[in-house]
């Protein structure tokens, strides 16, 4: 490999490489990670983003589900993984309530994982947290949104179900996808949805859309 070819693959990759890779048609990588030799052996791999997910509550902490998960906890593993990653794009999850209550509480918290290194937030729901997406874009942090089976909201589900079946829920999924990129938001994650689904609302954005579960369409791909 050449010197200018080394470079370029450890060029650090930001938000406009995400739009950049989508108009290229490349697929963009994603894996989570809550620590520093994980999120190091990943960085080294060339992946470009790492999610510091909410999913830390059952991975690591041995949680139901991921609503006990607090800031602090999502902040220190932030932390941990932010001192690994020299490449890659980190993006911390907002944890349940902290983003809920109020815009205020939304920014403040999204302003911490910003001063924990994180160089992007993710929060889940669509047209209904546009406004909390759009006051946090509007201080300058990058938002990425997520849709579908969002795990906060596992006890509504009933459980860990596919989402987005039936006209009506498709095109509101759709909506809601329209509304996050509208306010700003610099890509969207989609879980658990149908395949077809995923590939309209890939094919109607101009940001990005990550698949977990949603079939070969997407934009880019996400492990947990």
């Amino acid at each position: 490999v050449s010197t200018s070819a080394a470079t370029t693959a450890r060029k650090k990759v930001t938000t406009l490489t995400y739009r950049q890779k989508k108009e290229r048609g490349e697929i963009i990588t994603m894996l989570t990670a809550y620590d520093y030799p994980t999120a190091l052996a990943m960085d080294k791999a060339g992946v470009d983003s790492i999610l510091v997910g909410d999913s830390l509550g059952m991975v690591v902490l041995g949680y139901e589900n991921t609503l006990p998960v607090t800031m602090e906890e999502m902040l220190y593993h932030t932390k941990l993984v932010v001192g690994a990653a020299q490449r890659s794009l980190v993006i911390g999850d907002m944890p349940f309530l902290s983003y809920q209550v109020s815009q205020e509480e939304a920014l403040r918290n999204a302003g911490r994982f910003i001063q924990a290194g994180a160089h992007a937030v993710k929060l889940e729901g669509g047209a209904a947290v546009a406004d909390r997406v759009s006051a946090i874009v509007k201080i300058g942090v990058p938002v990425m949104g997520h849709l579908g089976m969002t795990p906060q909201s596992v006890h509504q589900y009933g459980g860990y179900k596919v989402q987005g079946k039936g006209k009506d829920r498709a095109q509101q999924l759709l909506e809601d996808a329209q509304a996050l990129e509208a306010a700003g938001a610099v890509g969207i994650v989609l879980e658990a949805i149908p395949a077809g689904l995923a590939k309209t609302v890939t094919e109607a954005l101009t940001i990005p859309t990550i698949g977990i579960g949603a079939g070969p369409h997407c934009d880019g791909q996400v492990l947990v």
